[in-house]
């Protein structure tokens, strides 16, 4: 299960929130299977299956991912060198926030 931060909202209810928006969670879970169906990656992340398509068509539109159809399949290639947007992290690229989150044990 898992657990989101939660903040009192103005009315006093708790509302939910995380430090990465759905579209950095797409292109997490992208970068992690990229062969993917996008109902998979909506299901991982939380949305639905047309808000994922939408944020595909962004990160795809922004230059954060190529999308190739192999047979019935999209298979993306990810972008580790685009920029992030805003500009207070516009300098460092987004290749290293994807290897924070799908490197896997370190060999020695």
């Amino acid at each position: 299960m898992t657990t989101m931060a939660t903040t009192a909202g103005g009315n006093g209810s708790p509302r939910n929130w995380t430090f990465l928006t759905n579209h950095g969670h797409v292109l997490l879970a992208i970068a992690r299977n990229p062969t993917a169906r996008l109902r998979d990656v909506a299901d991982e992340v939380g949305v639905t299956e047309r808000a994922a398509q939408a944020i595909v068509a962004d990160l795809e539109a922004g230059g954060y991912l190529r999308r190739t159809r192999v047979g019935r399949r999209n298979q993306y290639t990810i972008n580790p060198s685009g920029h992030f947007r805003h500009p207070a992290e516009a300098d460092q690229q987004v290749g290293a926030l994807l290897a924070l989150f799908t490197s896997g044990p370190a060999e020695g």
